[in-house]
């Protein structure tokens, strides 16, 4: 493999280790700062909106730079960043903090993707791009264990410092490794935000949503969850994690495969009946006795790693398929639309957890990627009409 894309997933390694930690780092900033566990709660859903709109302004009032500079210009305030989020003092800092981390996370993430197939041979292409997210699926299978098992011993600010030195040899190594000379797409907002009016993108952008939201409304609170729901010692967070993150690397895998031969909405199809389900399990293990309870979640972590997982290849292709022109502003809403939705789950769920109970959280998410398939079925639907009106 180019050791150059590998200092690109380096950093979307960094990138995805302090986005995936974060959830099982909250009971203990809740505790730091003198915040609810709601509130803490809220670092996610600020972060994820910072990154879904954030980052698209940023790439376009960057546009005119070397696509170098804004590697590395991105990781080194992502590490100012995480630095800025191990010595904070207070809540309020610490948020400000993952404000900055999210917006230039996501400028690196778009950019090093961008980067990946400018650099390689065209029939290397996906290839590439599947190296780069690959730092992403690395990320959650091992390094968001890992910064778990860190913060048991260093605490959550020692995740922080060891994401700090991730980013950096990140930098380092991009500034080093990439040619210069390649330019970021210049287009400004309104061009980027344009290719929404494609027709069939926007329900497929919804359905994105409410897939992660439903999805989020738990896994932000999995911490909660396995502690206080299944009765797990909080020492067992780091195991938690490794069982979802092995799942989502294989599930990573079996989504693209599917939707290739199966094709991409009956593969999108597919994984939002099964989160649904794997959902609404969570809330059904939780009501078991806790000897039970532990055990079962750790397995139906990994099941819904898998499951989870299987959706974001097969809506990425679906995505190409309704708009192949417009290919990266198209996978660029995206991914706005993934965020948008964890902010939001991360939202219902904080409220449920505090106005209806921890044990519900399963069973209200599981409704989102329920409701998704609605808007999927109405959309297919206005798409035959204009289809027979047409004709």
């Amino acid at each position: 493999m180019d050791i150059r894309l590998v200092g690109l997933a380096l950093g979307t390694f960094a990138i995805g280790i302090e986005g995936f930690v974060v959830a099982s780092l909250l009971p203990q900033i809740a505790g730091d700062t003198g915040v609810t566990l709601v509130e803490a709660g809220y670092l996610v859903v600020t972060y994820a909106f910072a990154y879904a709109i954030g980052a698209p302004v940023v790439a376009a009032i960057t546009g005119s730079l070397d696509r170098r500079v804004i590697l590395a210009g991105s990781a080194i305030v992502f590490v100012v960043g995480a630095i800025l989020a191990a010595l904070s003092p207070s809540y309020l800092l610490l948020m400000a903090a993952r404000l900055l981390i999210a917006v230039t996370a996501g400028l690196y993430a778009a950019t090093a993707q961008a980067m990946a197939v400018a650099i390689s041979e065209p029939h290397h292409r996906a290839r590439a791009v599947a190296a780069v997210v690959g730092g992403t699926t690395l990320a959650v299978a091992f390094g968001a264990p890992l910064g778990a098992f860190i913060s048991a011993f260093a605490g959550w600010r020692g995740t922080y410092a060891f994401i700090a030195l991730i980013g950096t040899i990140a930098a380092i190594v991009v500034w080093f490794l990439l040619p210069r000379g390649l330019y970021a797409d210049r287009l400004n907002l309104a061009q980027r935000l344009g290719v929404i009016r494609h027709p069939g993108l926007l329900p497929a952008l919804l359905t994105m949503l409410l897939y992660m939201t439903g999805a989020f409304a738990v896994y932000t609170y999995i911490a909660a969850v396995a502690v206080d729901g299944a009765g797990l010692p909080k020492s067992l967070m780091p195991v938690v994690l490794l069982s979802f993150g092995i799942g989502a690397a294989i599930g990573n895998v079996v989504g693209g495969q599917l939707a290739d031969r199966f094709g991409a909405t009956r593969t999108v199809i597919l994984a939002s009946v099964l989160n649904a389900i794997a959902l609404m399990a969570v809330s059904w293990i939780m009501q078991l006795p806790h000897g039970v309870a532990g055990p079962t979640l750790i397995g139906h972590m990994f099941v819904w790693g898998v499951i989870a997982w299987m959706f974001p290849p097969a809506q990425a292709s679906r995505v190409l398929t309704i708009a192949p022109e417009s290919a990266p502003l198209a996978l660029s809403l995206n991914y706005s639309a993934l965020y948008i939705g964890v902010a939001f789950g991360s939202m219902i769920g904080g409220q449920i957890l505090g106005h209806i109970g921890l044990i519900y959280l399963g069973w209200l998410g599981a409704a989102f990627p329920l409701l998704g398939l609605v808007v999927m079925r109405l959309a297919s639907t206005n798409a035959r009409k204009q289809a027979l009106s047409v004709a």
